[in-house]
């Protein structure tokens, strides 16, 4: 029996105002059942706000969103009511597909006993279709693979989710969605604290989905794997597709390497036009007297002088009206000027002789032991790992060395965490970099302007009022505005933009610090050409 078909979800020109500002802006998309769509996008471009709408968790400010009654949503929190249990979160996951299996056999045994109830019967095979669809009758099963890929096995089923780590509720939310497999899914950053295991299962279970799946992602490998294509949130001139369009069908290396053609033909058609301009205005007009320069007519050729001259003149004055209009034309509709992208304009890092790591026989109860490490100064590390294996418990314990026996760091040391956390999330971003730096706000707004980081339409905005990427990228402004000479990065890439991520890199490795990453970011470690510290085999 083949699957019933679920619907699309479809958005029809969706916008959305947060304070008078525009966030999104006339919308549209449409992604039909069977297909996986990867929203991209700078951050604060507007990907959780649409997704969020979709949800319905946001009313849009016009435009409409039709999508089946069975939707799965991923908020980047994980969105899990903080007062559950881990086991009461699962069972509600599993509760809709029990009662799918049940009402199977209550109609299969109605129609066993009423052969001739033609209702019944078609209610059975809508009944039995969604069944098969969802796997309801492998669902306890495919509960402990889940829980077991995504590293999810050895949390007591009676804690508290609010007594859990981020990653930890992240990675329970979203098992609960792939074992319920709803008509329709709505991921946001799903990737941020799996590991290659789990994000394996993760592309594995993304491929297998019947319904819809919108799935906002700086995952660069899992966005080449598992989408059938691209819906680009960046403003531009001609879209993602040269027409204006922001879907991109295809995969996701397509998209970008079409999407950086079309950059190039903007901004090589908006040089041009300026350069028209410029030519036009410059330009010397055609006198009229400049005919037959330097010779007086004769009595035989004075008619023909007078009618070519004529004919020259008028077509001299025509050039000139049209000299003078098409500046005008071009600027009545001008090609719009590219907008710059927010650039990661730093240096990570200062060089230092003594910003060397020496680790000896390091034991955080429950969380890690690690009997030896030694890192060079200047040289950059990558620390490599399974979930729980510490990887995050070492930087914190790097961070904070005096408060451990064995470990050794020399110079100056910064920490970009991998939650994303403020202490005072209604002070704004000058406002934290004045309190670091000890400086007055406009002094404090001077040195993070100059990064790239933080647009300077959120310099004053109360940082809880930002995306969790615009957040990241102010964790990582603070992070470098303390000079550090020993680097300790904690999962880097994640809630960072793809170009961002992209120039974050190049900006590491060409950094002089001291420098350890913990990541699973799969591109980043395809790439990687410094040493490797697997705490697997610690």
């Amino acid at each position: 029996m083949s699957p019933a078909p679920s619907s699309p979800v479809v958005v029809r020109d969706l916008s959305m105002t947060f304070d008078g500002r525009p966030v999104l802006d006339g919308v549209s998309l449409t992604v039909p059942p069977g297909h996986r769509v990867g929203l991209v996008g700078e951050n604060g471009s507007g990907k959780s706000t649409l997704l969020a709408c979709i949800a319905g968790s946001l009313r849009p400010t016009a435009g409409s969103v039709t999508t089946p009654a069975d939707l799965g949503y991923l908020p980047q929190d994980g969105g899990l009511d903080p007062g559950a249990t881990v086991g009461e979160v699962l069972r509600r996951a599993l509760a809709p597909l029990h009662d799918r299996a049940a009402e199977v056999e209550r109609l299969a045994a109605h129609v066993g006993e009423h052969p001739d109830d033609v209702a019944a019967s078609t209610a059975y095979d809508e009944a039995l279709s969604r069944a098969v669809a969802r796997e309801a009758w492998d669902a306890d099963r495919r509960a402990e693979v889940a829980a077991h890929r995504l590293g999810l096995q050895a949390i007591p089923h009676d804690r508290l989710v609010g007594r859990t780590s981020g990653g930890q509720r992240s990675r329970l939310a979203l098992a609960a969605l792939l074992v319920r497999r709803p008509d329709a899914l709505l991921l946001d950053e799903p990737t941020n604290h799996l590991d290659d295991d789990a994000l394996d299962f993760l592309e594995t279970e993304l491929v297998a989905m019947p319904g819809a799946v919108l799935v906002a992602s700086h995952d660069r490998v899992l966005l080449e794997r598992a989408c059938t294509g691209v819906v680009d949130l960046d403003p531009r001139h001609r879209g993602t597709d040269g027409v204006g369009g922001a879907t991109w069908t295809g995969s996701f290396a397509a998209h970008r390497a079409a999407k950086a053609a079309v950059r190039r033909r903007w901004e090589e058609e908006w040089l041009e036009e300026r350069e028209i301009i410029a030519e036009l205005r410059d330009r010397s007009v055609t006198r009229e007297g400049s005919v037959a320069h330097g010779r007086g007519p004769t009595d035989n050729d004075k008619f023909v002088h007078a009618f070519k001259g004529s004919r020259v003149q008028t077509a001299a004055r025509r050039r000139s009206r049209d000299a003078e209009q098409r500046p005008a034309r071009i600027e009545r509709d001008p090609v719009p000027r590219p907008p710059a992208p927010l650039r990661l304009d730093v240096d990570l890092g200062r060089p230092s002789p003594t910003s060397g790591i020496r680790v000896r026989d390091l034991v955080v109860p429950g969380r890690l032991r690690l009997q030896r490490l030694d890192v060079a100064t200047g040289e950059h590390v990558l620390v490599t790992g399974r979930n729980g294996s510490g990887k995050s418990t070492l930087l914190s314990a790097l961070a904070s060395a005096p408060e451990h026996p064995g470990v050794e760091i020399g110079g100056r040391v910064a920490r970009l965490a991998q939650d994303t956390v403020f202490e005072h999330p209604r002070h704004s971003p000058q406002r934290l970099v004045a309190a670091q730096q000890g400086l007055p706000a406009e002094e404090a707004r001077a040195l993070l302007l100059p990064l790239g980081l933080v647009h300077p339409r959120d310099l004053a905005r109360p940082v809880g009022d930002l995306s969790l990427g615009q957040q990241r990228r102010l964790e990582l402004a603070l992070v470098v505005l303390a000079r550090p000479d020993v680097l300790l990065l904690d999962e880097p890439t994640n809630h960072l933009s793809l170009t961002l991520v992209d120039e974050l890199e190049a900006a590491v490795d060409a950094s002089p610090a001291t420098v350890l990453i913990a990541s699973h970011d799969r591109w980043l470690r395809q790439r990687w050409s410094g040493r490797e510290v697997s705490l697997d085999r610690a």
